[in-house]
Formats: C-alpha cells, sequence, structure tokens
C-alpha cells in the first residue's frame, strides 16, 4: 500500500490526482472481536484499552504522551504494563538501533498471533513503511501524531490506515497530554535534522529540521508548570541546539533565557541533546543557562568517534578538537556539570587506531554517562553499502569500551557524608527509594515516602556505586525548594551546635562513670538523645 495523505475522509479518490489527498481504506475480513466492555452489536468509539509501548528517545516518549492524551479523552483506557487484556497496541518505535526496531517487529508478530489490532507509530514505520513485517498495519506518521483516534477507531473496525505525509505542519503543543510521569513535562523544541549522518535514519523519517515558535514553547511550558503542576521541563529533539526562530532572529540561547523566566522556584529544566557544531558559537550563554539555579547542570554532547577520519566518514561537521573545546569550555565554566556522550563502536572505516582514539577520549573525561552502540547498519543510509568489520572484532572493542567505562565511577567514596538539595520527581524502579537530583543532575536514591514527590529535600550520602547515590534526609522538607541559603546556614549551624552538645554530654558522662559513678544518668540521657 502506497503512502496515504491526511484529508481523512474515509473514502476512495475519485481519480488518480486525487490519490495523494485522500485517505485509502484497505479492508479485511474482521478477525474474532475479544469480550466488549459493553452491550450491544455495533462498535462504540472509545470504549476499549490500548497498551501503548514507547522505544527511543525523550522525542518518540512526547509523541506517545500526547496520543495516549488525546486516546483517554477519547475515552480509551490506556495502559502501558497490562497488554495483555488490551483491544489494541500502539507501538511507537525507534529506527536508531536494530534491536529496539527488531523488539517491535516482535511485538507485531506476538499480537496478531492473539489477534490482537497494531497500529505502529514512530520513525521505523515513517521511514520504511514497506518493510515486509509491517505489510496490512495501520500507521500513524510523526506528523500526524494528532489523528491517532482516528486511526485506531479504522483499524479497530478491521481496516488498515496510513498516514505518513511529511508535507503537513506539525501537531501543535497544547494537545491533551498523558504524561508517564505527571511532575515531568517533555517538550519537544523542533523536529526534524540538519545534518546527513551517513550511519542515521532519523532524517528519513522526520524531515528536515522545523523549530516550534518561541512563544509557543514558553506558553506550554509556563501551562505545564502553573496548570499541571510539573516540577521538571525536559527538553527535547533530534538536536537542540539546531533551534532556530528565523522569522524572530533567535537561536538556543535566547529561548532558553525566555524560559527560564517561567520557572518556578522550586522546579527545574533539563537540556537535551545537542549536537556539537551547535553550540560552539554559544559557549559562554550555553554555560550562563547551566549556572542557572533552576537549570541542571547537565549537557548530552554526542561525540561517536574520536577519530576525525572516522567523524569525516559519519559526516557529523566536527573535530575531536571542536568536542574537546565544548567539554573544556564547560568543564572550567559550570561548576561539577554532568557531560553525559555516546560512541559508535566498529563503524565500516573505523581501524584500530580510530578505536584508539575513541578510548583516549574516555580516559580523559571519564564520562559518568557513557551510551556505547555497536554499528548497525541501517537500510537506506550510505553506511550501511559499506564493508562491515567483523562481528567478532565489533563486539571485542564494544566490550573494551564497556569495561573501560565500569573501571571508573564519577561517585567516589569521599561523596560519604556530604550533603544536597534534590528535587524528586521520580520512584525507582525497585519501588523501595524515590529517585532526586541536585544541581548536577546527580542520581540520588532515598527510602520512598509518597509525599516527598514533587518536592525539594535536603539529603546526607550514606552509600555510593557505579550509576547513583544513596542518601537518608536530614532535617524538614524544604516546601517547594523556597528555603533560603540564610535558613539552610542557620539550620545546619544549629544542628552542629546540637552534634557537639551531644557528643560533651556523652564525654561527660563516661567520665563520671569512670570516676566516681554517681552521673550515671547524664550518660543515659545523652545516649538517648543521640
Amino acid at each position: 500500500m502506497g503512502d496515504i495523505e491526511d484529508g481523512f475522509n474515509v473514502r476512495v479518490p475519485s481519480s488518480s490526482n486525487d490519490a495523494n489527498v485522500g485517505v485509502m481504506v484497505k479492508r479485511r475480513p474482521a478477525k474474532a472481536e475479544k469480550a466488549e466492555p459493553f452491550e450491544g452489536d455495533s462498535f462504540v468509539p472509545g470504549t476499549r484499552k490500548v497498551y501503548v509501548r514507547t522505544w527511543g528517545c525523550s522525542h518518540n516518549n512526547s509523541d506517545s504522551e500526547y496520543m495516549a492524551g488525546l486516546l483517554e479523552r477519547a475515552g480509551y483506557k490506556i495502559t502501558r504494563d497490562e497488554k495483555e487484556n488490551a483491544d489494541l497496541w500502539l507501538l511507537n518505535s525507534c529506527t536508531v538501533k536494530t534491536p529496539s526496531e527488531q523488539q517491535v517487529e516482535n511485538n507485531i508478530v506476538e499480537a496478531q498471533k492473539s489477534g490482537t489490532r497494531v497500529v505502529v507509530a514512530g520513525c521505523v514505520s515513517q521511514a520504511a513503511p514497506n518493510e515486509p513485517w509491517l505489510k496490512n498495519i495501520s500507521i500513524v506518521g510523526v506528523k500526524q501524531i494528532d489523528r491517532v483516534v482516528e486511526v485506531v477507531e479504522e483499524t479497530l473496525k478491521g481496516n488498515t490506515v496510513r498516514l505518513l505525509s511529511q508535507k503537513r505542519t506539525d501537531a501543535v503543543l497544547n494537545l491533551p497530554k498523558m504524561r508517564r510521569n505527571e511532575l515531568i513535562e517533555v517538550l519537544a523544541i523542533n523536529s526534524g535534522c540538519l545534518n546527513h549522518c551517513t550511519y542515521c535514519k532519523t532524517k528519513l523519517a522526520r524531515g528536515d529540521l522545523k523549530s516550534y515558535a518561541l512563544e509557543e514553547l514558553v506558553e506550554q511550558a509556563r501551562s505545564a508548570f502553573e496548570d499541571d503542576k510539573c516540577r521538571e521541563l525536559w527538553l527535547t529533539s533530534e538536536d537542540l541546539g539546531a533551534w532556530v526562530a528565523i522569522s524572530e532572529r533567535c537561536v538556543l540561547p535566547d529561548l532558553l533565557k525566555e524560559l527560564v523566566k517561567v520557572i518556578p522556584d522550586g522546579c527545574m529544566m533539563r537540556l537535551g541533546m545537542t549536537n556539537p557544531p551547535y553550540i560552539l558559537d554559544f559557549l559562554e550563554e550555553i554555560a550562563e543557562i547551566l549556572n542557572h539555579p533552576r537549570v541542571y547542570s547537565f549537557l548530552h554532547i554526542p561525540v561517536q568517534a574520536g577519530s576525525d577520519a572516522v567523524l569525516n566518514d559519519m559526516k557529523r561537521e566536527y573535530t575531536n578538537r571542536h568536542f574537546c573545546t565544548i567539554v573544556d569550555y564547560m568543564k572550567e565554566h559550570v561548576p561539577d556539570v554532568y557531560i553525559a556522550t555516546d560512541f559508535i563502536c566498529a563503524f565500516p572505516s573505523e581501524t584500530s587506531q580510530d578505536f584508539n582514539e575513541s578510548m583516549d577520549l574516555v580516559r580523559k573525561y571519564k564520562f559518568p554517562s557513557l551510551y556505547i552502540n555497536q554499528f548497525y547498519p541501517r537500510s537506506g543510509t550510505p553506511a550501511a553499502r559499506m564493508k562491515r568489520i567483523a562481528t567478532d572484532e565489533a563486539r571485542r572493542r564494544t566490550n573494551e569500551m564497556t569495561v573501560l567505562f565500569r573501571s571508573y565511577s564519577r561517585y567516589e567514596d569521599d561523596r560519604i557524608g556530604k550533603e544536597y538539595d534534590v528535587l524528586v520527581c521520580e520512584t525507582a524502579s525497585d519501588k523501595v527509594h524515590l529517585v532526586g537530583h541536585n544541581k548536577s543532575y546527580e542520581h540520588i536514591l532515598i527510602p520512598n515516602r509518597p509525599d516527598l514527590l514533587g518536592t525539594t529535600t535536603r539529603v546526607r550520602i550514606t552509600e555510593v556505586s557505579k550509576f547513583h547515590m544513596k542518601a537518608v534526609e536530614v532535617g524538614q522538607i524544604l516546601e517547594g525548594g523556597n528555603q533560603s541559603k540564610d535558613e539552610r546556614s542557620i539550620h545546619a549551624t544549629n544542628s552542629r551546635m546540637i552534634r557537639t552538645f551531644l557528643l560533651i554530654s556523652v564525654v561527660a558522662g563516661l567520665l563520671g562513670c569512670l570516676f566516681c559513678c554517681r552521673p550515671l544518668w547524664l550518660f543515659v540521657v545523652s545516649v538517648d538523645l543521640l
């Protein structure tokens, strides 16, 4: 089936010229329907359960939240965990890695075996809708997420619908949204890409770069904080640094400076991925933003390779030196900055020396977060036509970098006893802890107490490991993070005075016991106080 345009009137095109603006609905024999949660023999829109599964980046997650919100508003029950009893599976795919693409295919097979309807969204189905395993599967294009209710309803009727046009504008930002975490607003500031990386298929799916207007983004952020009571704002896109508002002559620093104005006290903003070329001209401004008290000192800059030769073959448009310039500047001007990066191991033209240059970068900066990807060819990309490195060697290089990454830690023993103010917005996977982040976006686990979610509290580190620290609360919750530095200083001073008094009491009690055995009560009272 060919790609379908957007005019969803469920009609058969009257002519070949009309075929690109109508929606063709492919009828197929109806399969056995599952038990309905209503009485009657007709199809009632919005009465079914939809399982939503997402792979890939924060942008994909944002798209899923919008689609879930639209479906929920239409009366559908949304589940992200119980797929067995769902009437339809909405699978939002990612084309960056072969394993995630394979998982989507496996889910489709699983759903078909059980007679469950499927709708696929995201980059895989947009970039390669004619893959054999997508045959007879309904597809929502990346620019048609606002049409998901129509596609789901037609699919539940037994029809195949595909909306894939790249010509229409992106969906507006103020659509209904069902957030995976009600405390976190994931905001896509642009879509598409300026680059032509030889290994990447994202541009085939998302198209050329298109940025949302500054006023629209600021209003969405303001609404998320004030109306929806979100506590964190995550900016996302295929490349944050490429955002530009041509009509307003604005670039990324201009947007960031406007966004921080609407972030309330006790709330935080996190910047998403940005490629090196687009922030080289704005190092001072980006550092200034990262030092803002309501912005995490966190930056994700994917380098992909340490070798200039490989970077050139990848068409990454920067060099090792450019990347190091950015990292060195941020480390010098942003205290305790947290820098994450990505590497692709065994790109087809990567020699042993090239790989060693990547390893040298890891040794030099000891990145606390490192996304290590073994090269996988993406169909339709220039790199897919290059001769691949032997699988055993590719795995060896990937493993070698992984071993190096695990050999060091940002969280050393000297952190134990240190105190931080953390914003708590997430529950850890073990359900026993909550996840808080300090100014540097370091991961800190604290004992689970439901009333802590959405608040800022002061914690003391008790344990460190490779990927996080554990801590306990000290003092009372700082409501909304509004307690001033002076108030925290007074609280810390009082705490030290109390600990000193108790220590003196213990010593006095022990001396009394040793020399006259009469003031034993002082020792007992002191121990009880501790």
